[in-house]
C-alpha cells in the first residue's frame, strides 16, 4: 500500500515538473510581445519593461527563476494588468469556479447514480429506454446550447433564476446545470452497464438466497460494487468541468478563473497563462491522484494488479 502512494506521488511530481518546463518554453516560443498590442510603444521603454520584468536575461536564468518562484508559491507579476500578481488573481477567480464545479461535480454523479440504477434494474423496459435517450441528449448537445436554452426559458421566459452575473446561490445555478448534462450521461451509461454486470453475478444471486430484500442487495453488494469505475472516471469529470467552465463563465458572465485566462490569451500575459495552466494541471492531476488511493482502499487488489 505504501509503495503504490509513494509511487503515485512521484509520479505527480514528475508530472508537474513536466507540465511547466513544457508550459514555460512554449510561451517563449510564442511570436509576439506581451507589451505590443495594437499600437507602438517607444524602443526606450519596451526596453525597460523587459528589465523590469526581467526578460532580457538569457532563457536558462528566466526559466531558472521561474522555478524558484514556483517553488516558493509565488507564480510572478502580471504583465498587463499592473499591481496584480498571478497568485492574487488565482486567490479571486478560483473560489468561484470552485462553487460552480463542485456543485456541477456532485450533481453529476447524484443524478448519473440514480439514472443509470433505474436504467439497470428496469432493463429493455420504458424506463431503461427513457435514460438512454436522454444520456444521448446529453452526450450530443453542446454545453454553451444547453446554457443559453437555460436561461432563455428560466431566466428570459419565467423570470426564476438570474439570467447572469455572480452575487448569491441563484447565480451557479444555471451554470451548474449547464455544465452537468455530459457527466451525468457518461455516468448513467457507465453505471447502467456495469450494474447490469454486477446483477449478473453468482453473489448476487447468494445474497437473495440468504433472504435479503431487493434494496439491501442493491446498495450493499450490487452498487457497491458497481460503483468502483465510477470513481476512476471522476478525474477525467473533473477535466470536463474545470475545462468546460472556461465557455460557461463566458456565457453568463462570471469572474472565475476561466475569464481571467481568456483574458490573457487574448492579451498575450504569459505569466497569467503559465499560472492558471499549471495550477488548473496541478488541480487535476491532485483529483486523479486522490481518486486512485480511494481505489485502493476500496479495492485492495488494485494495487496487486499494479505491480
Amino acid at each position: 500500500m505504501f509503495n503504490y502512494i509513494l509511487k503515485k506521488i512521484f509520479i505527480f511530481l514528475a508530472s508537474t515538473f513536466f507540465i511547466i518546463t513544457l508550459t514555460f518554453f512554449l510561451m517563449k516560443a510564442l511570436p509576439g510581445d506581451p507589451f505590443i498590442q495594437e499600437r507602438e510603444i517607444p524602443r526606450e521603454i519596451l526596453t525597460a519593461l523587459h528589465k523590469h520584468y526581467g526578460l532580457d536575461k538569457p532563457l536558462y536564468i528566466q526559466y531558472l527563476k521561474y522555478l524558484k518562484g514556483f517553488v516558493q508559491f509565488d507564480l510572478g507579476p502580471s504583465f498587463i494588468y499592473q499591481g496584480r500578481t498571478v497568485n492574487q488573481i488565482i486567490k479571486e477567480g478560483f473560489p468561484v469556479s470552485f462553487i460552480i464545479g463542485v456543485e456541477a461535480l456532485l450533481l453529476s454523479i447524484f443524478l448519473g447514480l440514480t439514472c443509470g440504477s433505474i436504467a439497470a434494474l428496469k432493463r429493455n423496459k420504458w424506463q431503461d429506454s427513457m435514460v438512454m435517450i436522454i444520456a444521448i441528449l446529453g452526450i450530443s448537445l453542446p454545453n454553451f446550447l444547453l446554457a443559453t436554452l437555460l436561461q432563455y426559458v428560466f431566466a428570459i421566459k419565467f423570470h426564476l433564476l438570474p439570467v447572469a452575473r455572480w452575487g448569491s446561490f441563484a447565480h451557479s445555478i444555471l451554470p451548474a446545470i449547464a455544465l452537468t448534462a455530459m457527466p451525468t450521461a457518461f455516468i448513467a451509461r457507465l453505471t447502467r452497464s456495469n450494474m447490469i454486470e454486477v446483477l449478473e453475478q453468482d453473489y448476487i444471486k447468494t445474497a437473495y438466497a440468504k433472504g435479503l430484500n431487493h434494496y439491501q442487495v442493491i446498495l450493499k453488494h450490487g452498487l457497491r460494487n458497481g460503483i468502483l469505475p465510477i470513481i476512476s472516471y471522476l478525474g477525467p469529470i473533473s477535466t470536463y468541468v474545470l475545462t468546460g467552465s472556461f465557455v460557461i463563465e463566458k456565457i453568463f458572465g462570471i469572474p472565475g478563473l476561466g475569464q481571467w485566462l481568456i483574458h490573457s490569451i487574448s492579451n498575450r500575459d504569459y505569466t497569467v497563462i503559465m499560472g492558471l495552466t499549471i495550477f488548473f494541471s496541478m488541480m487535476l492531476m491532485t483529483v486523479v491522484l486522490i481518486t486512485d488511493i480511494l481505489m485502493v482502499f476500496i479495492d485492495p487488489r488494485i494495487k496487486i494488479f499494479s505491480k
